[in-house]
């Protein structure tokens, strides 16, 4: 019993930081408004725009694209309706009403983004990210990185393949990435919840709890419940004293 006693000392010194951890940041997930964190007030939603009145044959489209096209879809991208075609050597994007290519640079990024951003704040910077980020780890790389400046500093990932919107960015949701970190237990990709770190300690509170348990039940002494079992105790004697005189009775 010493053994466990000492064992529950200090599992639950080095493990109740943890569990302060787990605490503050559950609080902080459940407490940021979900509205703010997906960062969904802060862009338009995608223009509606008449169909193209005559977009481009088939057999223009595959003589400007000039490789194998896998998929093909006609589609808006901002006021301009577009072929989006999918070859073997990456996404090709074509005017659907001229054929012109269209190539999403620093520019047409910006401008995209502008277009989808609800505020009013000016763009502060546009920056080419090919390499994983934090901010950057759910979407296809390489994307633009627009950011405005805004309080919440909001940041676009527009596609350089199709110029789409990939992720909208926030401080609420690089708080809430902070507390998803903390709370998993996952410090470099914060993307996993079942890596061996947060399995040993999540064993190792599991001892905590038990071994507590065990200490809890050894620790108690009946003086320490007797204003449970006494009024238990002197209702069992009542009844033994009652029982001889309701047998005469009969």
């Amino acid at each position: 019993m010493f053994l466990i006693r000492w064992l529950h000392k200090w599992f639950g010194l080095v493990l109740g930081l943890q569990f302060l951890l787990w605490a503050v940041s559950g609080a902080a997930m459940a407490l940021l408004d979900h509205h703010k964190v997906s960062g969904e007030h802060a862009v338009l939603p995608v223009a509606q725009l008449a169909a193209p009145p005559q977009p481009l044959a088939l057999a223009q489209v595959s003589e400007q694209v000039g490789a194998p096209i896998v998929k093909l879809q006609l589609k808006p991208l901002f006021d301009t309706w577009i072929y989006e075609a999918t070859t073997p050597h990456g996404v090709r994007l074509l005017d659907a009403a001229t054929g012109a290519p269209i190539v999403v640079d620093a520019e047409k990024a910006k401008a995209l983004a502008v277009a989808r951003y609800s505020g009013d704040a000016a763009v502060t910077s546009v920056k080419r990210i090919s390499e994983t980020t934090l901010e950057t780890r759910d979407v296809a790389l390489p994307v633009w990185r627009v950011e405005f400046g805004d309080a919440e500093h909001t940041t676009l990932l527009m596609s350089e393949a199709s110029g789409e919107l990939l992720g909208i960015k926030t401080d609420s949701w690089r708080l809430w990435d902070v507390a998803w970190m903390l709370h998993i237990m996952d410090y470099s990709e914060r993307q996993s919840f079942n890596h061996p770190l947060i399995v040993t300690v999540g064993t190792g509170v599991a001892w905590l709890a038990l071994s507590g348990l065990i200490l809890l039940f050894r620790s108690f002494r009946r003086a320490d419940v007797a204003w449970i079992l006494d009024p238990i105790d002197e209702l069992r004697a009542r009844r033994r004293a009652a029982a001889p005189v309701a047998k005469d009775g009969r």
